[in-house]
Parts: structure tokens; sequence; C-alpha cells
């Protein structure tokens, strides 16, 4: 039984490779050519994505981009109302954060994400933070990917849920706490390593099997 989810996985797989590969190739560029406003505008993405769908942090970063960095709330809100679930909160998030990184690091978001030598204080860094409104390790290992910084998982509701319908989790539940996302991520990886895809990839590919689409 095993043998054969893992072949319908990998034929899956050689479907979407390529298309996989060109997503991840995007995400690597984001750093290699973006600027902090680039980079900012990742971190919102991810805000809107939560407790909402990819589409509609898309949707939401689209009609605010051009009036990101300097908008109150109130303004970010009235343009994100009929287009998000929650305008008020998350242009509170975004004004909240943005003024954090202004006032503590001269937005010099760059700057600021190669300081970290390891990994996990990157990720650390932007979930634990009660300044970063709206992000947690979910939304934190979505913002580095989405950046190009690989090696998380994005243990979302898709992911979750494939990963305890192969067995390789007990619970259905995305983790609430550091200490269980890491344990879960480890056991993402291990599967990644037993099926033969690279956990990046990997979570592209259960990504859009339950969704039907390679987005971000």
């Amino acid at each position: 039984m095993k043998e054969k989810i893992y072949e319908d996985l990998m034929q899956s797989y050689v479907r979407k490779k390529h298309l996989i590969k060109a997503r991840l190739n995007e995400f690597r560029e984001v750093w290699e050519r973006g600027d902090d406003i680039r980079i900012f505008e990742e971190l919102v993405f991810c805000v809107f994505t939560a407790g909402a769908s990819a589409r509609m942090g898309l949707r939401s970063l689209e009609c605010i981009r051009d009036i990101l960095m300097e908008a109150s709330s109130e303004e970010l809100a009235s343009r994100l109302r009929h287009v998000h679930r929650f305008p008020n909160a998350r242009a509170g998030y975004i004004v909240t954060t943005r003024e954090y990184f202004r006032r503590e690091f001269g937005f010099r978001l760059r700057e600021l994400i190669s300081s970290f030598g390891d990994p996990l204080e990157r990720r650390d860094f932007f979930a634990l933070n009660k300044n970063i409104k709206g992000i947690g390790y979910k939304e934190a290992s979505h913002f580095l990917r989405n950046i190009g910084f690989f090696g998380y998982a994005i243990l979302d509701k898709h992911i979750v849920r494939s990963l305890y319908e192969f067995g390789v989790i007990e619970s259905p539940r995305p983790p609430g706490t550091r200490k269980r996302y890491l344990e879960v991520e480890r056991r993402f990886k291990e599967f990644a390593l037993e099926v033969g895809i690279s956990p990046d990839e990997l979570d592209l590919l259960l990504w859009s099997e339950k969704t039907g689409e390679i987005l971000k």
C-alpha cells in the first residue's frame, strides 16, 4: 500500500516538476534582485494569507501595493474592504510592522535578514517578535521560502492534512507551539528524504495536490 502511495506521488512529481522548479527559481530571484520594499511586500502577502487563502493574499497585496509604504491603517483598510476577510486587522498589522522596521532597522530588511547565521534563529525572529504582527511559525516559514530562503516546512492545513493521510503524523491539526512545529517539520523532512523529493519541492507538490495550483 505504501509503495503504491509513493508511486502515485512520484508520478505527480514527474508531471509537475518543471513547474515546481520554476516557482522555486522565482522565489530565489526575489532575494537576488529584490530591494527592501520588495521583501516587505512578500511579508505583507503572508500576513494577508493567514486565515485566508493565497489568492486572497495576492489580490489584497495588489490593491494596496501603490500606497503600502506611506498609507495609514485607515487608508489601507479602506482599500481592503470587499477584498480581504479582515481589512481592519490586517491593515493594522501592516502599519505596526512597517513602522517597527523603520524605527528599529531603518527599513533595511535585507541587511536584517542577512544578519542571521542560523536558519532557526532567522525564523524565530519573525515568528516570535511581538512587533511583527500576524506572523507565526507557518507564515514566517512561508515568508522566508518566498524570498528564497529554503529548508523550511510551511505547515498549513493542506500540508498537515497530507502528512496525516500519509501516516507521517498522528493528527491533522496544525502545530500550535514551536516545539510541535519543529517536530512535525522534522517528520516532514524525513518523509521528503524517504520519497526522494527535496523538502521545498515536496511542499509545493503536496500543496498543489490539495489545491490544484502551484502558487506561492
